[in-house]
Parts: structure tokens; C-alpha cells; sequence
């Protein structure tokens, strides 16, 4: 059940990346942020009942519920058009969170690789904070394609794969995971800088630069 929750984290994920890029409609976007909300809300409180006092099963289904919290959240402010800082400051939140439960899974759980996932986690609600409760659109671009490729690497693909029971719940998979990371955030770094401006003749003054447009998804995962 988890496993799935996984999966469509993927799929939420890839759609906000995509908002970040300019690809997809604010609106649009939202709808699928409430589904998987609702989901990552119903999955923890069925775990979480059902877990008979299990302390490692309580554990999971507490983190899941940050998932849900945000994507409710993120979708009902792009539905209503509300200003974003609440769920930037949220994000930050999510982020000191994630490295709980990323701590969790190393020591407590036994499970390198989802630590990983989580510090992965953490990465990312970090710059959703940066970009949408401190406004800096200069991140835009670069948090859009990091959504967007941590939506296959720690969501989508694991989930599939735990869901056909092919996952390698390895220490080797925690070391590839973790490089794969490093390199992803640094090869990103050039979407960093600001697009060129482009120019236009204006007569006998020469080129003349055309202000280019704001990135259309400045705020908004």
C-alpha cells in the first residue's frame, strides 16, 4: 500500500516540475495535487490504524502524511490562486523533517536506501521553501527540473518496482542512489543562470534589448 502512495508521488511530482518549467497550467496542475493529497492522507491513516502499536509502521505512515499535507495544500492554493509563502514555510518544515526520517532509516529501520530518498526529500523541500516562501525565482527553473527527475529517481521507479517486488533494498543501492543525486544537483547548476535576453533593431540606436517575460510558474510547485 505504501508502494503506491510512492509511486503517485511520482506522478505529482512530474506534473509540479513541469508547472515550474512553464509546461502546465496552475489550475491544471492543482487538480492532480488534491488526488494524490487525498491519497497520502487515506494510505498513513490506514497504516497507522491498522499497525497494532507497531512503532516501524507508525513511523512510515507519520512521514507519509507530510506528502499529503503538501500536495492538499499546494493544490487547493493553485486552485484558489493564494499566495504561496505559507506553503514555502511549510516546505521548511517538511525539509527539517525529512532529515528526521531520513536519521530514522539509517539507524533505526535498516534501510539505507530510503534514507537516501529522504535526504533527497529534504533537498528538494529546501528549495521549494527558497522559491515559494522566500520568493527567490531565480531557483525556479532549477527546483522545476529537480522536481521533475526526483519524481522518477525517488518516487515513480521505486515505487513500481516495490510494487512487482523488484527492488534492491541493498546498501549498494543507497551508494548508487546517493551519487546519482550529487550528480544530478550539480550537472543542474547551468539552469541557474537567467535566460539571454534577446534584442531587437530600433532603428539608428541599434539593437535594443526586449525585456524577456518572468518565468510563468515563478511561485508555484
Amino acid at each position: 500500500m505504501v508502494a503506491t502512495g510512492l509511486f503517485y508521488v511520482g506522478a505529482v511530482l512530474f506534473v509540479n516540475g513541469l508547472l515550474l518549467l512553464g509546461f502546465v497550467e496552475p489550475k491544471a496542475a492543482g487538480v492532480m495535487n488534491l488526488f494524490v493529497g487525498g491519497l497520502q492522507v487515506l494510505t498513513p491513516t490506514y497504516v497507522i490504524f491498522t499497525a497494532d502499536g507497531d512503532p516501524a509502521l507508525i513511523l512510515t505512515g507519520s512521514g507519509l502524511y507530510l506528502f499529503g499535507f503538501t500536495y492538499l495544500y499546494v493544490g487547493i492554493g493553485l486552485l484558489a490562486g493564494l499566495d504561496t509563502t505559507g506553503v514555502g514555510w511549510f516546505s521548511l518544515f517538511v525539509a527539517i523533517a525529512a532529515l528526521g526520517y531520513s536519521w530514522a532509516n539509517f539507524t533505526l529501520a535498516g534501510a539505507p536506501w530510503l534514507g537516501v530518498i529522504w535526504l533527497y526529500w529534504a533537498v528538494l523541500w529546501t528549495l521549494f521553501w527558497l522559491v515559494l516562501g522566500l520568493k527567490r525565482e531565480s531557483l525556479t527553473r532549477y527546483t522545476g527540473w529537480v522536481t521533475l527527475l526526483e519524481a522518477w529517481i525517488t518516487a515513480a521507479i521505486p515505487g513500481f518496482l516495490l510494487l512487482t517486488g523488484q527492488w534492491p533494498a541493498t546498501t549498494m543501492t543507497a551508494v548508487v542512489l546517493a551519487a546519482i543525486g550529487v550528480v544530478m544537483l550539480v550537472v543542474l547548476l547551468p539552469t541557474l543562470r537567467p535566460p539571454k535576453a534577446k534584442t531587437a533593431e530600433a532603428g539608428e540606436g541599434g539593437p535594443a534589448p526586449v525585456e524577456t517575460p518572468s518565468d510563468p510558474a515563478h511561485a508555484r510547485t
